[in-house]
């Protein structure tokens, strides 16, 4: 095996899978739906059932996406409360 496989393979080693709450695998930039209401600690609102939230980075943790919504910045939801668009 050559060190350019090698490498390949590591990397893909390290890489987490992250899934949503249906199985799909989620990547960079996703744009997911939530499945259920959440009440957002710190902000005094509740994201409904149904809010798109766009462009989605991936955490080390496989539970765990950080993203965007209009109104709250820093955000991060947990993988099992989306479903992939």
């Amino acid at each position: 095996m050559s060190a350019a496989e090698a490498a390949t393979q590591a990397a893909a080693a390290s890489q987490v899978e992250v899934r949503d709450a249906v199985g799909n695998l989620l990547a960079d930039g996703d744009k997911v739906t939530l499945v259920k209401d959440l009440p957002v600690k710190g902000a005094g609102m509740t994201l409904k059932r149904g809010t798109v939230i766009r462009s989605i980075r991936l955490t080390g943790d496989p539970q765990e996406i950080d993203c965007r919504h209009e109104s709250i910045r820093g955000l991060v939801l947990r993988a099992e409360f989306v479903r992939k668009v």
